[in-house]
């Protein structure tokens, strides 16, 4: 994608937090084929994902919501405190809508069921880029 003045934008920076590395081998290149994605990062528990964040400042954060040290609801709250524009997708393969009202509280752009991941995640990743071009 290119910018006004005809130079190629930057991909959208992601980065993937989950203490499942299966999972995370699986995403990663699911995001990394998409040319305006580049996964800036992985994180294996919530407080890596922050101190990640706050390191590589990544345009996306993909963030489990069952993970060691800090859980991913807690972290999505800390992310956004600390860096409000950035867009924090929640993943989860738990059903209850308790947890995905949590953080959605705590300020999650988007809860995504696992199963139901590539398509959504992709689009929803996307749509930070289209937000950038247009600002």
């Amino acid at each position: 994608m290119d910018q006004p003045d005809g130079s190629a934008a930057a991909p959208v920076r992601v980065l993937l937090a989950d203490d499942d590395p299966s999972f995370v081998e699986s995403l990663r290149p699911l995001i990394e084929q998409q040319p305006a994605l580049r996964v800036a990062g992985v994180a294996a528990n919530g407080l890596d994902a922050i101190e990640l964040a706050d390191r590589l400042d990544p345009d996306a954060v993909v963030i489990d919501l069952h993970m060691p040290i800090v859980d991913g609801v807690t972290a999505v709250a800390r992310l956004r405190k600390d860096h409000p524009n950035l867009c924090l997708i929640a993943l989860t393969g738990d059903p209850a809508t308790e947890l995905h009202d949590a953080v959605t509280e705590a300020g999650a752009d988007a809860v995504l069921m696992k199963g139901d991941l590539v398509d959504s995640l992709v689009q929803r990743l996307r749509a930070v880029r289209a937000a950038q071009e247009a600002s």
